[in-house]
């Protein structure tokens, strides 16, 4: 019998026409700057969203992907729209749950994982809650919708197809930079694993062996290496690792039981993955981004997480980051500015060259 085992969705507590942060009130930046340049809302409510989230740049870096709340909804839907905040379109089925959208690397197609199909609710196991509860993690939702599958949306045909549908939750998808692979995350044997497969989903092995939780894949630029989450000590609070395609390498490169290491996403160099952390207990937590060296070589994860380097310094929620392809840019989810719901960002990215030295 499948066991539901989670991972805190952070955008539980998070809701797009481009607004300037000088607009926004502002705390103290401490050395923000050094990293961010010329920070603006790409998302606000006015576009009809109570709140949005997770967004990805598609391979030009001219149009993202996110997923957002309409107005009087309760679950999140897929949409498209270009950098200037112009007219975004919506691509997911509007009924259901959805998350995890990605573009296909040649722009034509883009994935998402939805319910739509099979809106089965979620049963949070007792000693989930109880884990949660022990992570502080209070005002949080556990969310691993048994029905979710992986969709791939055809830009010109604007055809739905279901690619992958095993039975339990299968989502959290991303292409390799050639567009052969796929990676993501399925609980087909019981656990949430990570699992790397052709292109179209076939093929999938299973590269995840331990108990816990495992999601958010992404393939390294050089598609040699895959960044993860993994919640192995079952605290809820996550622990980032690294592993080759063949699960035969995995390293761990966070390791305090204390913090939860969340949604870590690939520098173009390689060389550095940026993430967001934050510690849990009493209070509500701050979440942030911080960048994570990802060494070529096996290292102390405590020694390799006391390199992480703060980005955002706000005191409100800073989470879900990702680069454009060159780096130039980065893109986020937060509630600057006092935001009843969160909402996205981007800026221009000054503290790494593509080469992944600090500047």
């Amino acid at each position: 019998m499948q066991k539901t085992r989670g991972f805190v969705r952070m955008l539980a507590s998070l809701t797009l026409a481009a607004v300037p942060l000088s607009a926004l009130a502002q705390a103290p930046k401490e050395d923000e700057s050094r990293w961010l340049k010329n920070i603006r809302q790409l998302t606000n409510s006015n576009m009809g969203f109570e709140k949005a989230g997770e967004a990805y740049f598609s391979f030009d870096a001219k149009r993202i992907a996110f997923q957002a709340v309409p107005t009087g909804k309760t679950e999140y839907q897929i949409y498209v729209m270009n950098l200037d905040g112009a007219a975004p379109e919506l691509v997911s089925t509007g009924d259901g749950a959805t998350t995890c959208a990605y573009f296909q690397p040649d722009g034509k197609r883009m994935l998402f994982a939805s319910n739509h199909l099979d809106q089965t609710p979620v049963k949070v196991p007792d000693d989930i809650k109880a884990a949660a509860e022990k992570a502080g993690a209070r005002n949080y939702q556990w969310s691993f919708f048994p029905g979710m599958d992986i969709f791939v949306y055809a830009f010109d045909t604007k055809k739905l197809e279901r690619l992958i549908d095993w039975p339990g939750y299968d989502a959290e998808a991303s292409w390799s930079a050639d567009g052969r692979k796929l990676v993501f995350t399925s609980m087909r044997d019981g656990d949430q694993e990570i699992y790397v497969s052709d292109a179209d989903g076939k093929n999938a092995k299973r590269i995840t062996k331990s108990a816990g939780y495992d999601g958010g894949p992404f393939f390294s630029p050089d598609g040699k290496r895959v960044i993860y989450r993994s919640d192995r000590f079952q605290n809820g609070n996550l622990q980032i690792y690294v592993n080759n395609l063949e699960g035969s390498d995995e390293r761990a490169l966070t390791a305090d039981k204390d913090v939860l290491h969340w949604c870590p996403f690939w520098h173009p160099s390689g060389k550095w993955v940026i993430f967001t952390r934050a510690t849990h207990g009493a209070g509500r937590p701050n979440y942030d981004l911080y960048l994570l060296p990802v060494p070529d070589e096996k290292v102390d994860p405590a020694e390799n997480e006391a390199r992480a380097i703060r980005v955002t310094t706000d005191p409100l929620f800073d989470g879900l980051p990702v680069f454009s392809p060159d780096g130039r840019r980065m893109m986020w989810t937060s509630k600057r500015g006092d935001l009843s719901g969160a909402q996205i960002f981007i800026a221009d990215f000054a503290g790494l060259s593509a080469a992944g030295k600090i500047e």
